[in-house]
């Protein structure tokens, strides 16, 4: 088989899970999310009863983090993105001063424009498609873990700044408890700095 061919299979399968991942753990509901779960647990072997449970949120949300920046670096174009985003931001400034000073002619002509533009967009859109496919393929089984975890251990407490020591099973905000709360938490710093150490985005 060629080497483009078996990228090609390859790039296909992954697709096939990730999105088959997503769309299992919404449809098939409950005892997929389980038996997902339990795969990871025998994966991590021993280390959920050596490190707390939020310490290993904190070690899911670096892996996830690391290896999410590192899909979208290369399958994302991100000069693509720049562009396009730069180009809306501008059309949109000179639509609005056309509309106000009721240019008319400059109006029409700027909406022919517009659906050149759109084209574009589809195609930055469909990019972000891809990698969420293949970022499912990791994050969702260890998201997956960390729920059938917390509902077979409900006792692990965390002290929260102005919170104070609370349960990572009570509520923090609406449907999220705390245990999601204290992954995000981890998770949006971390994945800050690996982006800009990645020079991902131009973040």
């Amino acid at each position: 088989m060629p080497k483009s061919d078996f990228k090609q299979t390859l790039e296909r399968a992954a697709l096939a899970l990730g999105f088959g991942m997503m769309f299992g753990i919404i449809l098939l509901g409950e005892r997929f999310r389980i038996q997902v779960g339990e795969v990871v647990q025998i994966l991590l072997g021993p280390l959920p009863d050596i490190l707390p449970f939020h310490i290993m949120l904190f070690v899911m949300a670096a892996i996830t983090g690391l290896y999410a920046s590192l899909i979208q670096k290369y399958t994302m174009d991100w000069e693509l993105m720049r562009r396009v985003q730069d180009q809306m931001k501008n059309f949109q400034k000179d639509f609005r001063e056309a509309q106000l000073a009721d240019n008319q002619a400059k109006v029409k002509k700027m909406e022919a424009e517009r659906s050149a533009m759109m084209n574009d967009q589809m195609q930055m859109t469909k990019q972000q498609f891809k990698p969420m496919a293949y970022i499912s393929i990791i994050s969702l089984p260890l998201f997956m873990w960390a729920y059938l975890y917390i509902g077979e251990h409900p006792d692990p407490a965390l002290i929260f700044p102005f919170w104070g020591e609370k349960s990572l099973t009570g509520f923090a905000l609406g449907p999220i408890q705390y245990w999601i709360y204290w992954y995000f938490i981890c998770s949006l710093p971390i994945s800050q700095i690996i982006r800009k150490s990645l020079n991902i985005g131009g973040v």
